[in-house]
């Protein structure tokens, strides 16, 4: 399938999103529950658990009147699924294995399928790499964010830098060979050679992938994104308090010096930076993300998870409660809400989606009639923000340079 394919389409990749953490940190605006929810005697994660599985069954009996069952041939096996949150690692392995296991029963699992789990790497937070390998786990993707442990205090993680090391010797040992580590650049407090050894630090771990991003303090109430279909909760005062104070000690300015560190970084050490916020050692390049980025349909379950079918974007309400409700006693598929995407929207997807890529967009489809990018392809060019390039199969294409992914926002915003 490419980024052109339209209309519903059966999904190859499946989202669970956990939404528990043991505390809650102020810059995050993932859909996320914390404290007594997540741990202890009030904890929801048998409740979610269930409503995971309940989920799963709904959506894939949808699909199989839609498409026809995975053993029909009428769609295919997942190519990978992906545990995220919250802390997904805080869940039982057993829980793990569970739904997996009716993942690969109701919408199959391809031979040598990614399975992704996200992980804090506190020791009471990382849980038991060798029984998730066990419960079918492959990848993990470690919330590292930074190497400092000043850095990690002031970002309210509960970690420190010895806790990443010891998380991906602990993934080694027990059977799990793809390790990734996420972290965070343009932090309030963060030098540049507080940035430059995270970095060098994180190589020196032996991970497999990195994803790099820049801090980003977005207000998801004023976006209207907080209400009772919404996809994000509602923001905290102490978070909105500590990120008003954040943002003005963030410089525009120290973040591209820093980018620009994390591609010299990163690439010396044999790194493919295969998109914008991402760097891969060859063959670990995300394969769910890649999905994603390749406008490929994918399905997804859990409080504030969307999904994709090719033709529609669909969403769960973050709130848990109204979400383990719907799924309780008489079973229907939770509160949320859906955007059919129309063939001007997908256009321009295909052509930032792509774009975020190293792999680019082909001259022939930029420049196609009703193409987006075509009116701003010698803007671009000429503004040394892409590049042309010729594809594996010497295929003329375009990509965004390094001061293209910088500006990339300036270039989108002309697509949309």
């Amino acid at each position: 399938m490419s980024q052109g394919d339209a209309g519903p389409r059966p999904p190859v990749a499946l989202y669970l999103h956990v939404p528990f953490c043991v505390s809650l940190c102020p810059y995050c605006d993932f859909v996320v529950v914390a404290g007594a929810s997540a741990r202890g005697a009030s904890s929801r994660i048998a409740a979610l658990v269930e409503a995971l599985a309940t989920e799963l069954r709904l959506r894939a009996d949808a699909l199989d009147t839609r498409f026809g069952g995975p053993s029909s041939g009428g769609r295919p096996a997942l190519a990978s699924v992906y545990l995220g949150g919250g802390t997904p690692s805080l869940l039982a392995p057993g829980d793990v294995a569970r739904l997996l296991g009716i993942a690969g029963a109701r919408f199959g699992l391809a031979d040598g399928a990614e399975v992704t789990l996200e992980a804090n790497p506190g020791p009471d937070e990382r849980g038991d790499a060798a029984a998730f390998a066990r419960a079918g786990v492959n990848r993990l993707s470690l919330g590292a964010q930074a190497m400092d442990a000043r850095l990690l205090r002031r970002l309210g993680r509960r970690h420190a830098p010895a806790d990443v090391a010891a998380a991906v010797a602990e993934a080694r040992a027990g059977g799990i060979a793809n390790v990734s580590v996420d972290v965070l650049y343009d932090v309030p407090g963060q030098t540049p050679d507080a940035w430059a050894a995270t970095l060098d630090a994180v190589v020196a771990l032996g991970v497999d992938h990195v994803s790099a991003y820049a801090l980003t303090l977005d207000d998801p109430d004023a976006e209207g994104l907080t209400g009772p279909l919404g996809d994000h909760l509602p923001t905290r005062a102490g978070a909105r308090r500590w990120r008003a104070a954040a943002v003005a000690e963030q410089d525009e300015d120290r973040a591209a010096d820093q980018y620009r560190t994390a591609v010299e970084r990163l690439g010396a050490a044999g790194f493919r930076g295969y998109e914008i916020s991402n760097w891969a050692r060859p063959g670990r390049e995300s394969r769910h993300n890649l999905a994603y980025w390749r406008r490929l349909p994918h399905e997804a379950v859990g409080p504030g998870a969307h999904a994709f079918d090719g033709a529609v974007r669909r969403w769960n309400a973050a709130r848990l409660e109204p979400y383990l409700a719907a799924l309780s006693a008489a079973p229907a598929l939770p509160p949320g809400g859906e955007e059919p995407v129309d063939a001007a929207a997908a256009a321009a997807e295909a052509a930032i989606l792509g774009l975020r890529l190293d792999t680019g967009l082909a001259v022939a489809a930029a420049t196609a009639p009703g193409s987006r990018l075509a009116p701003h392809l010698d803007w671009a060019l000429g503004a040394g923000l892409l590049t042309r390039f010729a594809g594996e199969d010497g295929e003329a294409r375009v990509r965004l340079t390094t001061d293209g992914r910088l500006l990339s926002n300036e270039l989108f915003a002309r697509l949309v």
